[in-house]
């Protein structure tokens, strides 16, 4: 299996999660500022960690069109393929992540308004976490 990393991509942070090396789960990794250099903060990870494949949330209507958080994803991850050519991006439905990952930090006793770093790792863990089950079945 390919040790992956999950993007859950956001207009202020983009959420970074890591799979094992065995590609069996997903742990949360580090929210970067969208504003600051997060496709050379993500080559620089992807180097070091030795990811193979990169996840990215694929924002989509609850009817499963795509608007204009999806353009935006999807220029997000052409400057990555230009950024980092050896390794392949997907795509993936990230529909209610965030909402998942807030409920889940909410229910442990976390501040979900204090915790909106966390919130962004915790729906790229959810998010990759999803994929990667997909694939081991």
């Amino acid at each position: 299996m390919k040790r992956a990393l999950g993007i859950d991509h956001g207009d202020a942070r983009i959420g970074l999660a890591i799979s094992d090396e065995l590609g069996m789960l997903a742990h949360p990794l580090k929210t970067l500022e969208a504003k600051g250099r997060p496709v050379q903060e993500i080559t620089a990870i992807v180097a070091e960690k030795k990811i193979e494949i990169i996840i990215l949330g694929l924002p989509r209507n609850m009817n499963g069109t795509e608007g204009p958080a999806s353009e935006k994803v999807r220029a997000f991850a052409e400057k990555l393929k230009a950024a980092i050519p050896g390794c392949p991006v997907k795509f993936w439905d990230e529909r209610l992540t965030s909402v998942a990952a807030q409920r889940s930090l909410h229910e442990a006793g976390r501040d979900t308004k204090k915790s909106r770093s966390v919130i962004d790792q915790a729906a790229a863990q959810i998010l990759l976490q999803t994929y990667l089950d997909s694939v081991s079945m």
